[in-house]
């Protein structure tokens, strides 16, 4: 152990998944002097080069997960992606484990079918409609009930994999066969949703902690095949939508108790706010905090689960953030044009320092501040496309 200071308020955190939220997750652990191990199925992922500690491990191996876990012995365990054992997190955290922010809401919001259920049938949170499907022909029966345009997911997936805007009854296979293909884990259940013809969709990062429930400014985004393109704070919105947004965003986080920071998902209409997803942890869309807020998402986050207060939540600036995103698949890459990029005024980039790309792998960011959002939408977009990627020739198999 190292770096570590010790001192009667350091502690230890295992973080579950080591991609770029993971990373500042851990540089904001370690300013607080928290010891840091950092879990991924892959070696080299962001967070483990930041972290004290990293194992490589099979997430979704309930026995890899627990040996791991017995052999570090952490204070927190801190999920940051999907793809988990969570049964396993389960049974730990009733042998005195504390999981962030709770085993029951990492398992519950990990699951498609279980969160719909939760906010719908028990809390009674307007939702689009919905059906569960566990075959091809499943699934043509209920396209058949929810009516097209409809969308349809694996159960359990990341970054939007797997999802598809199902148009006509014709793509009812095609939409399946890349919900299989995208989803994590064992499962073939699909979750398929009616299509809200809504006028924008946010992200509401919700906090719980000792000081209580508290909000950061809305957060609009755009998003391709589930996945986040570009994000903007703050999103504009009326004093009714913020006032319904915040309501349902409370519901279901005291629901799911413990604390930490949420990514609340929500969809406007003129006349109505749907609750759409929550995220137990910070939120892709929510790496635009990292430029527009005195406590980054992260900060925040980490702050909750260590059980310090959080006195409050000010956005600085109007601020965006774009993605960065790979188009070919290879074991060495390059990127290119940071000092194009970073000629744009008030903007900065995150080179996340993924291994390998992926076709359609999220590689970077840029966040850019304006003196409207507009403007800093602008410009983060500008920022991205400065940046180039150089791809090796010769793909052998990758992660």
């Amino acid at each position: 152990m190292y770096g570590v200071p010790n001192t009667v308020n350091a502690k230890k955190m295992l973080l579950l998944g080591s991609g770029e939220l993971g990373k500042e997750m851990i540089i904001e652990a370690q300013r607080l002097g928290v010891e840091t191990i950092a879990v991924d199925r892959y070696a080299g992922a962001p967070a483990m080069q930041v972290a004290h500690r990293c194992h490589v491990v099979n997430m979704l191996d309930a026995e890899e997960l627990r040996k791991v876990i017995e052999l570090e012995k952490p204070d927190l365990i801190v999920p940051e992606v999907e793809a988990i054992a969570t049964d396993a997190l389960v049974e730990l955290e009733g042998e005195g484990f504390n999981v962030v922010p709770t085993a029951r809401a990492t398992k519950l919001t990990m699951d498609r079918e279980g969160i719909r259920r939760l906010a719908r049938e028990e809390l009674g949170l307007p939702t689009a409609n919905y059906a569960f499907a566990d075959s091809l022909e499943e699934l043509k029966e209920a396209v058949a009930e929810i009516g097209t345009p409809c969308v349809i997911k694996p159960l359990m997936s990341s970054s939007g994999k797997g999802q598809t805007l199902c148009k006509t009854f014709e793509d009812v296979e095609s939409s399946w066969n890349e919900a299989i293909e995208g989803g994590r884990g064992k499962s073939t259940r699909v979750i398929v949703e009616e299509f809200i013809h809504f006028d924008s969709e946010i992200t509401l990062l919700t906090v719980r902690s000792v000081s209580g429930t508290s909000y950061c400014a809305p957060i609009g985004h755009v998003q391709k095949g589930g996945d986040y393109i570009q994000s903007w704070q703050p999103h504009q919105m009326s004093a009714a939508q913020i006032e319904e947004s915040q309501q349902i965003a409370k519901k279901i986080t005291d629901e799911l108790g413990g604390y930490g920071l949420f990514g609340v998902e929500l969809f406007l209409t003129k006349d109505k706010v749907y609750f759409s997803e929550v995220s137990p942890r910070p939120h892709d869309t929510g790496l635009v905090t990292l430029v527009t807020q005195n406590l980054s998402e992260f900060a925040l986050h980490v702050r909750a689960i260590l059980g310090l207060p959080i006195t409050e939540i000010e956005l600085h600036s109007n601020g965006a953030s774009h993605a960065i995103k790979a188009t070919e698949a290879s074991n060495t890459y390059q990127m290119t044009g940071m000092e194009d990029a970073l000629r744009v005024p008030n903007t900065q980039l995150r080179i996340f320092g993924k291994p390998n790309a992926l076709k359609g792998r999220r590689l970077a960011v840029s966040l850019s501040t304006a003196d409207t959002v507009d403007a800093a939408c602008e410009k983060s977009k500008k920022a991205a496309e400065k940046i180039g990627i150089i791809y090796e020739k010769e793909v052998q198999p990758i992660n």
